[in-house]
């Protein structure tokens, strides 16, 4: 890939960096904040970042297999959120080469839509199952979740940033 003028080269990513940054927003998921609507999901955010930035390595199974084990953990139906984020993942590899060459504002705007539709599938599945609207509060979390695309984009990206030998004469 081009790489503007600039911008840094980044080293080849971790994989129990990755898979661990996974597992922790999957524990971040399941801490016991009680049942808010507007609560971000983490495990989508992640999730959808490696698989636009690591698409050979995440993709749809690895979605599923997160989503049946936030279904079981929440107890809620088993799919839910499986689907929510295999619809999800699919989404994110579809347009993962556009999107790398955008901002990382301009990145979260195009994702927006990504976690809305994954919000939109969860509550469509909970209501089909006899399940109760949880309020509008609930489209809250998408924007949250696409305004807290920068941090992750740093934090995820921090291991790839680090210089490959540290000597004296660089600044990192």
């Amino acid at each position: 890939m081009i790489m503007s003028r600039g911008q840094q080269l980044l080293l080849p990513v971790n994989a129990v960096f990755m898979w661990g940054s996974l597992m922790a927003a999957l524990v971040f998921n399941m801490l016991p904040f009680g049942r808010t609507p507007w609560m971000p999901d983490v495990v989508a955010l992640v999730l959808v970042f490696w698989s636009i930035h690591q698409p050979h390595r995440i993709g749809m199974i690895s979605a599923f297999f997160m989503g049946l084990i936030l279904d079981v953990q929440q107890s809620s139906m088993l799919g839910q959120h499986a689907l929510a984020y295999t619809v999800l993942s699919f989404l994110a590899l579809t347009i993962h080469r556009r999107l790398v060459w955008y901002t990382v504002f301009s990145q979260a705007i195009q994702i927006l839509p990504l976690f809305a539709l994954s919000h939109a599938l969860e509550l469509i599945v909970r209501l089909i199952a006899g399940g109760v609207f949880p309020g509008y509060s609930l489209a809250f979390a998408p924007l949250l979740e696409a305004l807290l695309w920068p941090l992750a984009s740093v934090v995820l990206f921090a291991p790839q940033r680090r210089a490959p030998d540290r000597d004296a004469h660089r600044p990192l």
